[in-house]
């Protein structure tokens, strides 16, 4: 995982999300960043994300492909845009539709890889594509449907994204 992630530049009043915001103590922590023309993003278990003794529970995986789907919009809709991801006004992405497909069990211990690929960037909404691999084989698909975050969303004190 390269040492800067997007979510490394979200405002501290936009950085609370349980799955990606880097000051909720008890969150995911999860951090999504460019490899190439994919986004990755590192997430390992801890044992009470159990299903069944020995396999991780579905909404992890869920929650691992929602945060990296927006993450990985940010990241899409900075290099669209021609800029780095700690240039003003942020670009903060929320989901407008989630689709997950579990297509084996996911064994804990050991590191689960989200990968994203952009399939569609418009000036508001980005698709991204993600698979969740461990233990060498991908365990879940999804898609995220991600749009800006809507002004009304934003605490009143934040920078405003440019219109497009």
């Amino acid at each position: 995982m390269p040492s800067e992630a997007v979510q490394d530049f979200y405002p501290d009043d936009l950085a609370h999300c349980y799955g990606c915001g880097r000051l909720n103590q008890h969150g995911l922590h999860i951090r999504s960043a460019w490899d190439g023309d994919e986004t990755v993003a590192v997430l390992v278990p801890q044992p009470w994300h159990t299903a069944i003794p020995g396999y991780v529970y579905g909404g992890l995986i869920a929650s691992l492909i929602d945060c990296h789907g927006t993450g990985s919009a940010a990241l899409a809709a900075y290099r669209a845009a021609g800029r780095a991801p700690h240039t003003l006004p942020p670009l903060r992405f929320v989901t407008a539709a989630l689709r997950v497909d579990y297509v084996r069990p996911t064994p804990m211990g050991v590191p689960l890889e989200a990968r994203g690929r952009i399939v569609e960037v418009k000036p508001r909404k980005v698709v991204v594509d993600v698979t969740v691999q461990a233990a060498g084989e991908v365990r879940a698909r999804g898609q995220v449907v991600a749009v800006l975050m809507p002004e009304t969303m934003l605490p009143a004190a934040a920078p405003r994204a440019e219109k497009t």
